[in-house]
């Protein structure tokens, strides 16, 4: 069990990042254990074939399928608006002792101990396969992932804000417990430690359901959890017909209306959107100035992008008696 005990400054420390880097290491452990992965077999699917040819087998030796990843593969992020080139930096900076140590830590192997010898190298080597695994594997369905996972961080963010640490915690992972002060999660491992004025960093991984991972000091506390909706991210969506679950939603609405409200039950962005209701851009930026003339919708910029939720009139209205798909 690891607890990590609070402060009353770290609560207000509590602060939310997701990482690129983060999500393609992870994606490695879904490749070498699908089994253990089941929900995300639509993309082991689909980016095997990309992958033929290419040798990853550095990365799968210091990724394996369950237990530790060395830490330099995966930096705390520092920002809520990733940038995998500068994470692929810090990374490449990593010192060549901290390599060595951290491979050493793993279970012994011919070919990690001959890395730890020659650490400078083996860690520009395996620097470059991740740029080439993440080109191949992982850029392709990044739009979706990023969409989901700032989505998950405004809609906790606004919790924060509104119910303080147990509006956060409270149905973030079955393993995790907020108790008096007190995050408490189910790990093999034991830990138990104050934070000291550094707060926690939470960041969604979509590849880490449907675990957890921690980070406990003295390094920055980090918990990296499921985003909600994970469940979806793989589904292809169409809106209900007029004789569907929909039907009396977008009897008001309109149907392409009515498909966007419920839609909506995560945010997401005008091409996301497209993509699940197999309309144009144009078309939902048009839709969604009407349900935002209504009240039901608002935008929340982060960078350069817009995502999109429901308002709690929005909520209401899709959770009706006969608008939400039995």
């Amino acid at each position: 069990m690891v607890e990590l005990v609070f402060a009353p400054d770290d609560v207000a420390r509590v602060r939310f990042a997701f990482s690129p880097l983060w999500e393609m290491v992870r994606s490695l452990r879904v490749l070498a254990d699908p089994s253990g992965h089941a929900l995300h077999l639509p993309w082991v699917h689909a980016v095997r074939p990309r992958l033929r040819g290419r040798d990853l087998a550095p990365l799968r030796r210091i990724v394996p399928a369950w237990g530790y990843i060395p830490d330099f593969l995966t930096p705390p992020p520092d920002t809520p608006l990733p940038d995998l080139g500068a994470e692929l930096e810090t990374v490449r900076a990593t010192p060549p002792e901290v390599v060595a140590a951290e491979l050493r830590f793993l279970p012994p192997d011919p070919v990690r101990a001959e890395m730890a010898e020659r650490p400078a190298r083996a860690l520009a080597a395996v620097a470059d396969l991740l740029e080439e695994y993440w080109a191949a594997a992982v850029e392709p369905y990044w739009p979706r992932i990023r969409d989901l996972l700032e989505g998950d961080v405004l809609r906790r963010t606004r919790a924060l804000a509104a119910e303080g640490a147990a509006g956060v915690f409270g149905g973030l992972h079955p393993s995790v417990a907020w108790r008096s002060g007190t995050l408490a999660i189910d790990r093999r491992w034991d830990f138990r430690g104050a934070l000291d004025g550094r707060g926690l960093l939470l960041v969604p991984s979509s590849f880490v359901w449907p675990d957890t991972s921690v980070m406990v000091p003295p390094y920055q506390p980090m918990l990296s959890y499921p985003p909600n909706g994970v469940a979806a991210l793989w589904e292809t969506r169409r809106p209900a017909g007029p004789d569907g679950p929909a039907a009396a939603l977008a009897a008001l609405l309109g149907r392409r209306r009515a498909g966007l409200l419920l839609a909506l039950a995560s945010p997401a962005s005008t091409t996301e959107l497209a993509g699940r209701l197999g309309v144009t851009p144009a078309a939902v930026s048009q839709h969604l100035g009407v349900l935002r003339a209504c009240g039901l919708v608002t935008g929340h910029r982060l960078g350069r992008r817009v995502l999109y939720s429901r308002t709690p009139a929005g909520d209401a209205l899709a959770a009706a008696p006969g608008a939400a798909p039995r």
